[in-house]
């Protein structure tokens, strides 16, 4: 990578990761008073806004053109249903608990890569995904009765978004990161857009008001950072980041709604994140000894 900086691809991953908890943070909250169809449509018309605010005057219709119009379209309604899956789950589970179970998104997309993309996947990831899930498991408990049921609908989310980062994957070297940023939040206002009218509710606060305001700028640039991140840091190291987000989950889930993990959510969340990082350790190796490989043919 000729515009390689480590430093920075750092910086805009903290960035994001500090979005993040904020924008899940919001939507649990609002999700005591409001649809979750209408904070879904509030974060998706807040991030079509800012894209379009941000990069319409540099690129103009530009933004919009695309050699893959409907891999796009899937791409865009993927993560938007698995945005609004996971906020319909956060209404019931605490945030702690639907991070450390949404982290189980690295070991779908090893899964499910050799469907999608192709990609071998060799019998030491497919342990780690095997130990990942275990850990899912240990902090779900099934059974139990210790998390909600709607804890469940986080894998669904998971699954979503699996396949939504397997696509964008796909789509990488081919479009511009800001034409698939902008797609996301196309597909998702007009998706929500057709169900809002039916449910809308006039925020009943100025400081509701406020967070639906937020919900737009913490996912569009959250994910915006994450791209940008990408761009100038091998993803080996820019994803491992991700779990970064757990660190602001609990002080925000702690002074907001007074939750706290207990230790089986620990537990659990230490092996998905162990498991996630073999994962990511065994890629960047593979990558490497390819490279290597193509260099001595």
């Amino acid at each position: 990578m000729a515009n390689q900086n480590i430093g920075r691809a750092v910086f805009y991953m903290a960035l994001a990761m500090s979005l993040l908890p904020c924008l899940n943070a919001s939507a649990k909250y609002l999700g005591h008073s409001y649809a979750t169809v209408e904070i879904v449509w509030a974060r998706y018309a807040g991030h079509f806004a800012y894209m379009i605010i941000a990069f319409f005057p540099r690129r103009g219709i530009r933004l919009f053109y695309t050699t893959r119009l409907w891999t796009q379209v899937l791409r865009s309604a993927l993560l938007v249903s698995s945005t609004a899956i996971y906020f319909t789950a956060l209404r019931y589970t605490d945030l702690p608990t639907a991070a450390a179970i949404s982290f189980s998104a690295p070991f779908m997309i090893t899964a499910l890569s050799p469907l999608v993309l192709g990609e071998p996947v060799g019998p030491r990831r497919w342990a780690a995904v095997g130990v990942g899930f275990l850990g899912a498991l240990l902090i779900l408990r099934p059974g139990s009765g210790a998390v909600h049921l709607a804890s469940f609908l986080v894998l669904i989310s998971a699954a979503c978004n699996a396949l939504y980062q397997l696509l964008t994957r796909a789509l990488a070297a081919q479009e511009p990161a800001e034409t698939s940023n902008t797609y996301i939040a196309v597909v998702g206002f007009i998706l929500t857009s057709l169900a809002v009218p039916f449910v809308w509710q006039t925020p009943q606060s100025f400081f509701d008001l406020l967070l639906f305001i937020g919900l737009g700028i913490f996912g569009g640039f959250g994910h915006y950072f994450i791209v940008k991140a990408l761009e100038w840091g091998p993803a080996a190291v820019v994803a491992p980041l991700n779990y970064g987000q757990l660190i602001g989950t609990v002080i925000i889930a702690y002074f907001a709604f007074a939750e706290w993990p207990d230790g089986w959510t620990w537990a659990g969340a230490a092996i998905i994140i162990g498991s996630g990082l073999y994962i990511f350790y065994r890629e960047r190796r593979l990558q490497r000894r390819a490279r290597l490989a193509e260099a001595t043919e």
